[in-house]
């Protein structure tokens, strides 16, 4: 009975650990953590190799000195403890991809961190702060991008289409071919069957004409 006891308080203890490992969340690679604060710095992050996300107990985030472009929509939503994110140091590219970044900026009380934001690219914006950015330039942005993503998948639509009507072409070959080949056969058995018959009949008109003489 005490054993069965000792199991279910063991249980229920792993049950809390995990739920609370699960809560404050698992250090993403290839950062590092201690305590609240996550490093990420110079790690060669790119936009896509970014980690998707973070510890929710996070209160210090550090992102400056990687290859980003632009920061996934969503990805520090979470973080309601976070007090402090570093981003200097960054090719930020202030397209359509940015508006996140944008709007998540302009929502924070930091100005230092405000100021060490800013566009990396195309030429005719580098070196404006990413707050200062005007909406609507951006939108157009975006407008060219879903035309190229309309683009894009138009051409797709097209290949598949032509793959599959050459892939009913070829079907439709081989259907006929083999229909050919066995109405081939069929020929070719009745012609030997009506040779095989001719012969016979001949046999016996041979063998008919000796008997009445």
């Amino acid at each position: 009975m005490g054993f069965q006891t000792d199991c279910v308080i063991m249980s229920m203890v792993f049950s809390i650990m995990t739920a609370a490992s699960a809560a404050v969340g698992v250090c993403p690679s290839p950062c590092s953590c201690t305590g609240g604060v996550v490093d990420c710095s110079g790690r060669g992050l790119t936009t896509s190799s970014m980690p998707s996300s973070f510890p929710t107990g996070t209160t210090e985030l550090r992102l400056y000195d990687n290859h980003l472009t632009a920061l996934p929509v969503g990805v520090l939503d979470a973080l309601t403890g976070l007090r402090s994110v570093s981003l200097h140091g960054n090719p930020w590219s202030c397209d359509c991809g940015i508006l996140y970044l944008r709007g998540w900026l302009l929502k924070q009380r930091n100005d230092g961190l405000v100021r060490n934001v800013s566009c990396s690219s195309p030429p005719g914006l580098q070196g404006t702060l990413v707050v200062n950015l005007v909406e609507h330039d951006l939108l157009s942005s975006c407008r060219y991008w879903f035309c190229d993503l309309a683009l894009a998948s138009q051409i797709s639509l097209i290949v598949f289409i032509i793959i599959q009507v050459c892939a009913l072409l070829l079907a439709s070959v081989i259907f006929f071919l083999r229909r050919f080949d066995r109405l081939s056969k069929e020929a070719r058995r009745t012609t030997e069957e009506s040779f095989a018959g001719g012969d016979s009949g001949g046999n016996e008109y041979v063998m008919l004409k000796d008997r009445s003489t």
